[in-house]
């Protein structure tokens, strides 16, 4: 699969997860892989003995990994050989590598199930905070990083082709300044500074691109909670609107919003945001 804007490939994220499994987890085993025609492909490995894992595929409501893959959320089985809650399809993988605990826990992206990240221990293991924990938070930031390459993908779509120098149309360019507060508030989430830094280069590309002109030259320069707040105002959102989408206080949007009037020498948001478009640093 392809390179994200974290640098890694998709492949890559599920491999770097199942290797920490191992490694922070009682797990010995660790296994995952994306969906893909309504199954998991299991794609990375880690572990010993683990060779009648590799090239897995467990479909639909088969097996534990199947019905996580169907409900969406974690299933576990303390003891997979005797369990009468799932299908045994895949016995001859999942008994041949010792599993007797195994844990499946997807990875969803709005609702759908678009990986599956496995935990197998070769004995009898309670499946408590600290053994869940790790995995789903494994998880969680693998859907994380596939939330914002889908919307990095669909915005890319809405930009003018590469090569093409004339300025995006009317409604085009409002789909970018939407877009663009969307992203700062998925952005004001994100704690990984290389995502966050890749982030802030795609915001200046989509910028550019709205303003389909060489920016104004202005001495002002906002912070990023300046400018998510400034995004958001610039969409019409009222102050309590943008504290919910950037997980702020009320507040601090306000105070966030003033710095940024003042810094345009504006005397209201609207003239703040029109002032910062004009100089590009609001699409």
């Amino acid at each position: 699969m392809s390179a994200g804007i974290s640098g890694e490939s998709e492949d890559t994220l599920i491999e770097r997860a199942v290797t920490r499994l191992t490694e922070h987890t009682p797990f010995p085993v660790a296994f995952g892989g994306y969906t893909r025609d309504g199954a998991v492909h299991v794609s990375a490995i880690s572990g010993r003995h683990t060779h009648t894992l590799r090239g897995l595929v467990v479909h639909e409501n088969r097996g534990l990994g199947g019905r996580a893959m169907v409900e969406a959320r974690p299933r576990l089985a303390l003891d997979y050989r005797v369990s009468r809650a799932i299908t045994h399809d895949y016995d001859g993988a999942i008994l041949g590598a010792g599993i007797v605990t195994l844990f499946a826990v997807p990875v969803v992206v709005g609702g759908v199930t678009r990986g599956m990240l496995y935990g197998g221990s070769r004995r009898a293991t309670p499946g408590g905070d600290s053994v869940a924990r790790p995995a789903l938070a494994a998880a969680e930031a693998i859907a994380g990083e596939l939330r914002i390459r889908d919307e990095v993908e669909r915005r890319l779509a809405t930009m003018t082709h590469a090569g093409e120098d004339r300025p995006l149309s009317p409604a085009a360019r409002e789909e970018v300044r939407e877009s663009y507060a969307e992203l700062r508030s998925i952005a004001a989430k994100v704690d990984d500074p290389t995502v966050r830094e890749r982030l802030g280069r795609l915001e200046a590309r989509w910028a550019a691109l709205a303003l389909g002109e060489v920016p104004a030259v202005t001495s002002a320069s906002l912070s990023p909670r300046e400018t998510d707040v400034l995004a958001g105002a610039a969409l019409g959102s009222t102050n309590a609107q943008i504290a919910a989408s950037l997980g702020l206080k009320e507040a601090t949007v306000k105070s966030y919003l003033q710095s940024a009037m003042s810094k345009l020498d504006a005397p209201t948001r609207h003239a703040a945001v029109v002032g910062a478009r004009k100089s590009g640093l609001l699409p």
